[in-house]
Formats: C-alpha cells, sequence, structure tokens
C-alpha cells in the first residue's frame, strides 16, 4: 500500500516542490525529501492520508514556510567564538597538533564527497548548509546523512592514532 501511495504522490510532489522551491529558497529535492519523511511519520503515526493530494499540497507549503522561516533566522558569526588566552604553550601546541591530525585524516577520507563535505564543515569561514550544498553541489537534505556516514569512517581513521597516543601507567 504505501509503495502504491508514493508512486501515485510522485509526480504531484515533484511539481508542488518544484513550484514552491524558488519561493523559499530551497532546492526541489530538499522540498521533496523534507515532504516524503513527513509522510513516512504520518503513516506510523496516523496511517495514510484520508486525502493523499490535499495532505501533499499542505505538507510542501508547510515545509516551505519552515525553510523560510529557517532560511531567515540562519546567519553565521559576526566574529569567531571568544578564544581562551589562559592557555599554556603545550596546550597550544597539543590542539595545533589535534588539528593537523584531524585535517590529515580528513584528506585521506575515501571517495571525492567526504574530503571536501568534511573540509567545508571545518572551514573557518562557518559555512551554512546551503552554502556547503551549493559549493559541493548536492542536495541541502543529503548533507546530514552524507556527513553522518564520513563522521563514521572518520572516527574509524582516528580511532587507531588516538589508541596509540594515550600514555600508559
Amino acid at each position: 500500500m504505501t509503495h502504491d501511495l508514493v508512486a501515485t504522490l510522485r509526480p504531484l510532489l515533484t511539481a508542488e516542490a518544484s513550484a514552491e522551491a524558488h519561493a523559499s529558497g530551497t532546492e526541489p529535492a530538499d522540498l521533496e525529501q523534507a515532504v516524503w519523511l513527513r509522510l513516512l511519520e504520518h503513516l506510523e503515526t496516523q496511517g495514510p492520508p484520508l486525502d493523499p493530494p490535499g495532505w501533499l499540497r499542505r505538507a510542501v507549503r508547510s515545509e516551505s514556510r519552515r525553510s523560510r522561516r529557517t532560511t531567515r533566522l540562519e546567519r553565521p558569526y559576526a566574529t569567531e567564538p571568544a578564544v581562551d588566552d589562559d592557555r599554556t604553550p603545550e596546550q597550544l601546541a597539543l590542539a595545533a597538533a589535534r588539528r593537523t591530525a584531524l585535517h590529515d585524516a580528513v584528506r585521506r577520507l575515501p571517495g571525492p564527497c567526504c574530503p571536501s563535505l568534511m573540509a567545508a564543515l571545518l572551514s573557518p569561514r562557518d559555512l551554512t548548509y546551503r552554502e556547503i550544498a551549493g559549493e559541493l553541489g548536492i542536495s541541502q537534505g543529503s548533507l546530514g546523512p552524507e556527513r553522518s556516514r564520513c563522521l563514521g569512517c572518520l572516527r574509524r581513521l582516528l580511532a587507531p592514532e588516538v589508541a596509540t597516543r594515550r600514555t600508559r601507567g
């Protein structure tokens, strides 16, 4: 039944998301993805909607409004967060070594997407998801799942380094 509902609603969702995306300043694929998630949540809690096309149109408009609000409220930091100047030279050197190890591990990540995504997330320019998606040419809605996958790879890369650097005794 869910498969039939998805097949039936897909063309309508594509059209509605394309129509609303420009006004909300998002990608149509991001709106589609958000509405599909909302539909899955609705199916789990309440079952299929009584009027699927009507429900879908309302969901697209609601997600579009949410996206506009988020865009309006999302601003980069005006200044860098405060730096603790009370750190000793040793602490500063250790922090620099950790940053170097992290950036080296990011460069060793597999595939073309993970290194560039993680580098963008670690950028001192404090890029928004929209800016990162634009730079990488991928859907903004895909950044979260892709980021999670890349962080898992990064954890696996850094685990041996972290384990070997611990002092014993």
